[in-house]
């Protein structure tokens, strides 16, 4: 009998070119670079490297951007729609139903050559930051604020959510924080993508797998699950009450431990550093401390007295600089999605190119 893996865990399902993830030393590369070296990258420099299997050059990358630029709009008659759509705690409900929207706007929607694949990346990239902006000030009774193309990706977002250009230190957190987004193996939500693209569904449908996955408080929805667990502790004096009281429910502390890092994960000490970076230009370092004490605590409590090998993932210091970009918690997972995007996209053009479609098989008890 063959054995069964409960999650699927340590299991190999597919070859891919896009990711490496070495969990022990606390690696991640993209297309074999070191995710170290392209965080100060433009995000729509990482995301041509993703895409296409390479950096690109000057002239590359500003006619990328400039195509991504020319797809930020959204039609007229999807502004109108995601006004009047009525949103609940999490909106990346109706991120997921404004892509399907978009999806019946795209001429090339189910065009599967290679061209229409490339036009339907660059629509996919470019108008997720301007849905998830227009979908919360719609929401709120606020006007709509059209895309700003001298922006670049990152702070045009922040500019179209706010309605204020951002600082020069916000615009880079925030393209930060798309690039250390962008992809990361075969997490839950890109396996359901590429399951979805092993069928030949089109672009927009794999896409929509993905953010249906993503969602879940155990994925994308963790980041959320850090902003609200940051909330209902307040200050730092409620912390250690607060983390040491759910050890002993034996309840998880939000946004510590992964299924693959068995150290620290080199996204979240690019993600500590920008927060510590907007908390000094903040002038409030509260948010950034309490977040601090907390890693204290549970590194105290799991590495030092039980020699468990638990640390701050991606999403406990992205919620920290979530908190000082006013971002609200309901659009953490809307805006992963706006960086992952790339990386999804990367897979599902991966998996047409050599093709099977996906499907494993269950053991009957």
């Amino acid at each position: 009998m063959e054995e069964m893996k409960k999650g699927l865990e340590g299991v190999v399902a597919l070859d891919t070119k896009i990711s490496f993830i070495d969990g022990i030393q606390g690696i991640l590369m993209y297309r074999g670079i070191r995710i170290e070296d392209l965080v100060d990258l433009p995000y729509d420099a990482v995301s041509y490297l993703l895409i296409n299997g390479k950096l690109p050059d000057e002239a590359e990358l500003n006619e990328y951007s400039l195509k991504l630029k020319e797809n930020r709009h959204i039609n007229c008659k999807l502004v109108d729609f995601l006004k009047d759509l009525s949103l609940g705690s999490e909106e990346l409900d109706g991120l997921r139903t404004a892509i399907s929207c978009t999806a019946h706007f795209d001429e090339e929607n189910n065009h599967h050559t290679v061209d229409a694949n490339q036009n339907k990346t660059a629509r996919l990239v470019a108008k997720f930051p301007t849905i998830v902006a227009a979908l919360h000030r719609g929401s709120h009774g606020l006007d709509v604020i059209s895309p700003d193309n001298d922006l670049s990706h990152g702070a045009n977002f922040l500019y179209m959510l706010t309605g204020r250009m951002p600082t020069e230190l916000e615009a880079e957190a925030m393209e930060k924080d798309l690039i250390l987004s962008a992809e990361h193996e075969l997490n839950p939500s890109t396996f359901s993508l590429r399951i979805a693209a092993s069928t030949l569904s089109d672009m927009y449908s794999a896409v929509i797998c993905g953010l249906c996955t993503l969602k879940g408080p155990l994925h994308g929805g963790a980041r959320k699950g850090v902003m609200d667990m940051m909330d209902e502790i307040g200050n730092i004096e409620n912390a250690k009450d607060y983390v040491l009281g759910k050890l002993e429910r034996k309840e998880k502390v939000m946004g510590f431990g992964h299924r693959v890092y068995k150290t620290y994960d080199p996204r979240a000490k690019i993600y500590k550093d920008v927060a510590r970076r907007l908390a000094i230009e903040n002038g409030d370092t509260s948010w950034f401390d309490m977040a601090e004490e907390i890693e204290h605590i549970l590194y105290h409590e799991f590495v030092e007295m039980r020699g468990k090998p638990i640390y701050p993932n991606v999403d406990f210091y992205s919620a920290v600089v979530y908190k000082y970009l006013d971002v609200p918690a309901e659009l953490a997972t809307s805006i992963f999605a706006m960086g992952r995007v790339s990386g999804w996209i990367a897979h599902c053009m991966e998996q047409y190119s050599d093709n099977r479609v996906i499907r494993p098989r269950a053991h009957t008890i």
